[in-house]
């Protein structure tokens, strides 16, 4: 499980995102739409269409880093709003 470290901030990028980007594609929306830096450090996560799957993009030393969840059952429940 991915625990970040204290005050590591975690962005939600609530509109759908297409699953099959990778990290040049993810890291190219958290530039232009959230305008950030995707080498901050910080986490973005990503979410479907059906909210079944998400993935998180985070940079550390040396590289980018992807994780990915997929739900068997279930979605994922999200306040946009916040």
């Amino acid at each position: 499980m991915l625990l970040p470290e204290s005050g590591v901030r975690v962005w939600l990028y609530a509109p759908p995102t297409d699953m099959r980007k990778s990290f040049d594609g993810l890291s190219a929306l958290v530039r232009h739409k959230l305008i950030e830096d995707p080498t901050s450090g910080q986490l973005f996560v990503f979410i479907n269409r059906r909210r079944t799957q998400l993935k998180v993009l985070y940079f550390e030393q040396g590289g980018y880093c992807l994780w990915s969840k997929r739900l068997e059952a279930g979605r994922f429940h999200f306040n946009a709003q916040g």
